[in-house]
């Protein structure tokens, strides 16, 4: 039996909101552990958004997610198609990802309760921001009929292909926790390393058999940015580990990690959100966390100003964001340090 990782990130480039990492773990015959998931299993998933059928879309999450469209003002200006709420863009995230929650006998029907299945690490921090607050009463459960047929419609498919999700998991570095972490090591970059080393480290502990030949575990991440080399940051986040490279690449960058007779391989791969079903899930699930926690911040400061326009978190449209709170609610006190990131 062979365990396939996939990692993928959220939210590493704006201002507002939080950076989330998560994977999605699959137990697999070794014959397919390189095979095409998606061809595999195409009668319950597909990856794009047209004619699924009924199918669940598992795709890289800039696909499955695409944001309200401005509508134009009259005179040419562009504002928001929509207040704050759940938008139609978000429906294929959580639809995907409720489903393959329920493949793990997890149905999550609040905020809450979401965070505590896939990032409890998170909830004790979660009440410390007023924006969050009402998380707990926050509904986030939809087309429970279609849900509870697409996902056992895909646990099927799994089974008859030998396949089984096994676990979904996320580390969610909310602004404040995030900030700390910068102001530690002075490089958001090592911030993200950091996190997912850590589901590197859970996937292992998890999964890497003492056996090697009859536990394989492969983790795929999605490599960012142009870094080639990780020889050094895997050294360092796994040290007591005999470490070899297998290649390091522009395209992609492997190693075989071992230690007390259990080993994993970690490839960093340059689009492996398009290339890998398991890491397009993982995409889709943080994803689908940040848009429910960034749509909770709208929401929260709308309330105290009706015309305020809500939004995505990016720099840009962040810092405009920032300077419509100091002009229409000066009077608002909050903490910066939990809003606005400090890189």
């Amino acid at each position: 039996m062979a365990f396939l990782v996939g990692i993928d990130e959220a939210g590493f480039g704006p201002i507002l909101g939080p950076l989330v990492v998560s994977s999605s773990t699959f137990s697999l015959p070794h014959r397919l552990i390189r095979a095409d998931l998606w061809q595999i299993l195409r009668k319950s998933v597909g990856d794009r958004r047209r004619r699924l059928a009924g199918r669940l879309l598992i795709a890289d999450s800039k696909k499955a997610y695409r944001g309200p469209r401005p509508q134009k003002r009259a005179g040419g200006t562009q504002r928001p198609a929509e207040k704050p709420g759940k938008s139609v863009a978000i429906k294929h995230l959580e639809r995907t990802v409720l489903a393959c929650l329920r493949c793990l006998h997890k149905e999550p029907a609040t905020l809450t309760e979401l965070l505590m299945m896939l990032c409890p690490d998170f909830i004790e921090r979660l009440g410390t921001y007023p924006w969050y607050e009402e998380a707990g009463s926050y509904d986030i459960l939809a087309g429970e009929a279609d849900m509870t047929i697409a996902s056992t419609v895909l646990k099927s498919n799994l089974a008859s292909n030998g396949i089984e999700l096994l676990d979904l998991h996320s580390c969610c570095l909310d602004v404040a926790y995030y900030n700390k972490m910068v102001g530690s090591v002075k490089n958001k970059a090592n911030v993200l390393f950091t996190a997912t080393s850590t589901l590197i480290k859970r996937a292992y502990d998890s999964f890497a058999g003492t056996e090697p030949a009859d536990n394989e575990l492969q983790i795929v991440v999605d490599r960012q940015g142009g870094r080639v080399r990780y020889r050094n940051s895997l050294q360092r986040m796994f040290p007591d580990m005999e470490l070899k490279i297998l290649c390091e690449s522009p395209a992609a960058s492997s190693y075989d990690l071992q230690a007390a007779g259990k080993e994993m391989r970690l490839h960093f791969v340059v689009g492996a959100d398009e290339r890998f079903l398991p890491v397009s899930l993982a995409s889709m699930v943080s994803k689908y966390l940040r848009e429910l926690l960034v749509e909770k911040i709208n929401r929260y400061f709308v309330g105290f100003h009706a015309d305020l326009r809500p939004t995505a978190g990016y720099w840009k449209d962040g810092l405009r964001f920032i300077q419509e709170l100091k002009t229409n609610i000066p009077h608002l006190k909050f903490d910066s340090n939990q809003l606005i990131r400090c890189r």
